[in-house]
């Protein structure tokens, strides 16, 4: 294998996901010598597949909703449907415009890029188009994929996964999901606006399962109301085509038939294959294991993002890429508080969450410990004049901290930055109810809430 690098790069990364292509934009500006390898296209699954495209499908669902129910608001408008072509050119013209300012950046950080499928080739180089990238330190950004089952075979026509939903031309008749996470509901939610009849199917006891419950059952509550089914606490057993689509059946005898099947249980790591066990990589079910500062257990390698067994969001992967730059270039960073981070589900209505669920927090510190206050949007005027219905919940540790705030609601996403700098923060009830908020605004929930917890509620109930 030739060597390609008349220079030793100080930083080569393999994947040019949120992870990778953050860890590049920042060792670059602080100095660094940085080589990216990326087999398909810079910005990964967030920027192509993911964040970006599904949340140009869920505002255009959005439209549609405010177009068929623009009388409410005094607005004669009519709904003709959804034209697809047009919504496509929509959701990759969004793309596109981020892709090119992305690929922009990157060139003017003066960052090597390589464009082809790389290979770990040791603990210090990645081999790629028959030549060798060497760095004084290899970081693994590689990402994941859909999961699947055993015995369930993607034909991305009838049987798909979410890179498959992104690229439909039509709107489904009607659409089985199986999962009811995430990428499961924020798909239900688009569909639905768009006329899909859509049933979800969960194992677990409740929708979004990883969110504070009682957010989990506002959400199935919106969700009813919405026409949306769901069948939760049954595992999948089978699926098998039928003349028309798909019929699923569940471990307890229930079947159900629609025209498409969503998988959506998960994303897996992409590491098979990529030389990583034969260069001493320490790996669990596919995730390469690190230490809180991204750090493998061979010194030279680092690893980030989906394939590592932190959380499966994009701002985290930025939050890691960034981590590891900075400790490269030896500014001590902090190590990343994961129940800090902001969780987002981007469905009608939005789930959004920071810290800890009021089960955790008992968990933690003990039920007789733990104090949580709801504050109904129904009190907040931004929300009423938005039709949109839901609650902020706070979860604080007795006479000490808020841990954990967990909101849902249209536009909730929005307010989760205030949310986690009260949790970052170890902000008191008190001192966040001193704070000023716009009138009228859907930030005023979350003061009104600690104004509450502070024992001085206003538009609250005693």
């Amino acid at each position: 294998m030739a060597n390609d690098a008349s220079t030793v790069f100080d930083l080569v990364i393999l994947g040019g996901g949120s992870g990778g292509y953050a860890a590049a934009l920042r060792a670059s500006q602080l100095g660094l010598d940085v080589a990216l390898i990326e087999k398909d296209k810079v910005g990964g699954t967030c920027l192509h597949r993911g964040c970006i495209p599904t949340k140009a499908l869920l505002h255009a669902g959005e439209v549609a909703d405010q177009a068929r129910e623009s009388a409410e608001f005094g607005v004669r408008a009519t709904f003709e449907g959804i034209d697809v072509a047009a919504l496509n050119k929509y959701k990759d013209g969004v793309v596109a415009g981020l892709y090119k300012g992305l690929q922009g950046l990157i060139a003017s950080r003066k960052v090597t890029y390589v464009e082809g499928e790389g290979r770990l080739s040791s603990p210090t180089s990645v081999d790629v188009n028959g030549q060798r990238y060497t760095g004084r330190h290899v970081l693994l950004a590689t990402g994941s994929v859909p999961r699947s089952l055993p015995g369930l075979v993607i034909d991305g026509r009838r049987i798909i996964t979410s890179d498959h939903a992104l690229y439909l031309d039509r709107v489904p008749k009607s659409a089985i999901i199986l999962g009811g996470g995430v990428i499961g509901c924020e798909f239900a939610s688009a569909w639905k606006s768009f006329g899909t009849e859509v049933t979800i199917i969960e194992g677990l006891p409740h929708l979004v399962p990883l969110e504070d419950e009682d957010s989990s059952k506002l959400l199935e509550r919106a969700f009813r109301r919405r026409g949306i089914k769901f069948n939760l606490g049954t595992f999948f057993e089978k699926a098998a085509y039928t003349e028309d689509g798909v019929q699923v059946t569940l471990a307890d005898g229930k079947t159900f038939e629609a025209e498409l099947l969503l998988v959506a249980i998960g994303r897996g790591p992409v590491s098979q294959g990529l030389g990583y066990e034969e260069a001493g990589v320490a790996m669990e079910r596919g995730y390469v294991l690190a230490d809180e500062y991204c750090r493998t257990n061979v010194p030279t390698i680092s690893a980030v993002g989906d394939l590592i067994p932190t959380l499966q969001l994009a701002h985290v992967g930025f939050a890691e890429g960034i981590l590891v730059a900075e400790r490269l270039a030896g500014l001590n960073p902090v190590p990343i508080d994961y129940n800090g981070v902001p969780r987002v589900t981007y469905s009608h209505p939005e789930v959004a969450s920071v810290g800890l669920t009021e089960a955790k927090a008992k968990e933690l510190y003990g039920a007789d410990k733990v104090v949580t206050l709801k504050y109904n949007l129904a009190g907040n005027g931004k929300s009423k004049i938005l039709k949109t219905q839901g609650e902020v919940k706070l979860v604080q540790v007795r006479d000490g901290a808020v841990v954990g705030v967990h909101m849902v609601g249209d536009r909730m996403g929005e307010q989760v930055g205030e949310a986690q700098l009260i949790y970052n923060w170890e902000a008191l009830p008190a001192e966040v109810a001193q704070l000023i908020h716009a009138h009228p605004t859907q930030t005023e929930a979350l003061g009104e809430a600690h104004l509450a917890l502070a024992g001085k509620p206003l538009h609250a109930h005693d």
